[in-house]
């Protein structure tokens, strides 16, 4: 039996290998097309120079590095501009202030500027899976960001917000009726992260051959140094390192893979009465 194993294991692993290599020839093309996309120049050529300008928006501090890490990592990598909204303070446990300390502190390893990162602490938007969050107002708080650093790449939850999180659902219901009313400007991609089920969850590394054949708009995977990255930016939330997140950070794939979807896109300049 062992005959089998052993070969069908190293070939898995060389599969493995292959597919990020390769990842990280194609990741900046998939980045170029899906900007070019919406401004209907269609896709071009991987010598053409595009001016990437991400925006991450995040519900709490630790989301960043616990769901985004891999994305943040490859366009720092490539030199894309990355800024980081954060529409709480994730104040649920009454750590608002040690906790955005914690965020400007990840950030910082993961190669965001401080100068890059928004943190919100509004009463309309508590830290509190319980609260609803007023869609319109994310919505506003979304646009008027975007808007203000010409951004042309928008990165959060999809509709499961991967953990389930209602703060996470409400931020990806507000995103998508911004592309839905066409109110962000043609030349801005709206881009939400794939949840994935409890088994691909915590299948760590091994789960990238599923991604690589899985349809997606961007996948963006990191290496061991990037693994490395994550973590430590992980660990700078000093508040939320209990038990169960040392499993999350050693099992879960969200530290290694990211694969995205593009938001379908409505009407521009739609009037919503």
């Amino acid at each position: 039996m062992s005959i089998i194993i052993v070969p069908m294991v190293i070939l898995y692993f060389i599969w493995i290998t292959f597919i990020y290599y390769r990842n990280r020839r194609t990741v900046d093309k998939s980045l170029k097309c899906i900007v070019n996309s919406l401004s209907n120049r269609g896709a071009i050529a991987a010598s053409d120079d595009v001016d990437v300008r991400a925006l991450i928006v995040t519900a709490h501090p630790d989301d960043e590095c616990m769901f985004f890490a891999p994305t943040i990592i490859r366009l720092v990598e490539l030199n894309a501009t990355v800024r980081l909204l954060c529409l709480s303070a994730g104040n649920y446990y009454n750590q608002g202030t040690r906790r955005k300390k914690e965020l400007l502190n990840s950030c910082a390893l993961l190669g965001i500027p401080a100068s890059h990162v928004t943190i919100l602490d509004q009463k309309e938007l508590p830290d509190d899976p319980s609260a609803e969050w007023r869609i319109s107002l994310i919505s506003s708080l979304i646009r008027k960001h975007v808007r203000s650093h010409s951004s042309n790449m928008v990165l959060t939850f999809d509709g499961r917000g991967v953990s389930g999180h209602a703060n996470h659902t409400a931020i990806h219901e507000a995103v998508s009726h911004l592309a839905s009313t066409g109110q962000v400007t043609d030349d801005c991609c709206l881009l939400s992260l794939d949840t994935v089920g409890l088994f691909r969850k915590y299948l760590s590394f091994l789960e990238l051959p599923v991604s690589w054949l899985w349809p997606s708009a961007l996948c963006c995977v990191t290496g061991p140094r990037g693994y490395a990255k994550a973590k430590a930016a992980m660990f700078c939330h000093v508040t939320q390192i209990l038990w169960f997140r040392h499993l999350y950070i050693f099992f879960s794939r969200y530290m290694f893979i990211n694969t995205f979807q593009m938001l379908p896109r409505g009407p521009r300049n739609l009037k919503i009465y």
